[in-house]
């Protein structure tokens, strides 16, 4: 059974909760508590305000049911998670947010059991720019054509602001996308095509320093103002230690560019792609290089990075298009509906069909139109409707 969740806000599927409930590791009678209702399944989420600016949240509970969220929710924050629990547990990602329509899927049977460090407004520009900072320079370059994309989209020209100021003009503007705008939408093809890398910058592994500041985080013994001076001081710590973590590929640049462009043709060869020794000698490389060279970079393989960027794509064609899943899977390289099902489901959470469904119900299937930018307007959210 799929349920689909209309929300304007994050936690409008989430019920009122209670700083008492002895599930939690610590609480205040300041913080926010929010339970799973029971017939989408169990468990809660806190959210602990530590100054205006920045939230620490631990989230903890399982769902009974595949459940699709759309969300029009027009904050714009940069998160760092930390999965404790789960298929991606011991892994941390950053998560930034422009204020976009969100479309994503919950699993069922799955414990979400994560800490979340939520930056906005005046710290929102710092710790974003000290992100974008560490990435390596290819994925930069994308960010910065990223930034470029969404600041001339709004003041239609050309502008020679530096990444910082794009930044905090993307970021602390009146800037505000039409409610139906999701990245899939907005972005184009060819920019879109590169975001892929953000799929694999985001994502570093727990270190044993981070395990041990999440474990104090948890195990809190103080209260009131010394306990949110205390999770301040810690939850800064862990955000530094992950941004210590984002290293640079140890290799060297000829090899590094040689695995760039192995990338670009597999995105433009998506469909008749070459095999991983023809790939090689292509980039003037071998196969055992360039192997390496993908494990290094991307933490995966050439044909798990073909795999990644092809239902990547099929997702936007799902939501943007009118195509059949044939159709879809046949642009996307698949050559066998059944196969390309299978994947979509194991990546997303659901089946393809059933995806489009829920992006035809949200009416966001249709052309790709350009970036519009104005006053949200507002559309009537249904609460929990269930299919």
């Amino acid at each position: 059974m799929n349920t689909r969740l209309v929300l304007d806000r994050w936690n409008d599927w989430l019920e009122p909760g209670s700083p008492s409930d002895v599930r939690l590791f610590h609480s205040d009678s300041s913080d926010r508590i929010f339970v799973c209702p029971s017939s989408l399944g169990q468990g809660y989420v806190q959210e602990i305000q530590l100054c205006d600016d920045l939230s620490l949240f631990v989230l903890d509970y399982t769902l009974h049911q595949d459940v699709m969220m759309d969300v029009s929710d027009e904050s714009r924050q940069l998160e760092f998670e930390f999965q404790l629990a789960g298929s991606d547990a011991g892994y941390s990602f950053s998560v930034p947010y422009f204020g976009l329509q969100e479309l994503g899927v919950k699993r069922s049977r799955k414990q979400f059991f994560k800490i979340e460090i939520v930056f906005k407004r005046s710290l929102l520009v710092p710790y974003f720019l000290a992100l974008i900072e560490r990435l390596p320079p290819q994925t930069y370059y994308i960010a910065e054509k990223i930034l470029q994309f969404m600041y001339w989209g709004h003041k239609r020209g050309r502008s020679s602001l530096t990444i910082p100021e794009m930044l905090k003009q993307i970021l602390q503007s009146e800037i505000s996308l039409d409610f139906l705008d999701t990245l899939e939408h907005i972005m184009p093809d060819s920019l879109y095509a590169e975001t892929i890398a953000f799929k694999y910058a985001n994502r570093h592994p727990i270190t044993s320093a981070m395990e041990q500041i999440i474990g104090q985080i948890l195990s809190c013994p103080y209260q009131n103002v010394n306990r949110r001076t205390y999770l301040k001081q810690k939850v800064l710590e862990l955000v530094g230690l992950r941004l210590e973590a984002i290293v640079h590929p140890p290799l060297k640049p000829e090899d590094l560019n040689c695995v760039y462009q192995a990338a670009s043709v597999l995105r433009n060869q998506c469909v008749n792609p070459p095999t991983v020794e023809a790939l090689a000698r292509q980039v003037c490389t071998n196969r055992l290089k360039l192997n390496q060279g993908f494990h290094l970079v991307y933490g995966t393989t050439p044909f798990g990075y073909l795999r990644d960027y092809r239902l990547m794509q099929a997702r936007r064609l799902l939501i943007t298009s009118e195509l059949s899943i044939a159709q879809v899977a046949a642009q996307v390289g698949y050559t066998s509906r059944s196969r390309f099902a299978t994947a979509f489901r194991k990546s997303i959470g659901i089946n393809p069909k059933v995806f489009q469904m829920q992006a035809w119900e949200c009416n966001y299937t249709r052309p790709f139109k350009k970036m519009r930018f104005g006053r949200k307007t507002s559309r009537a959210r249904s609460a929990i409707p269930v299919i």
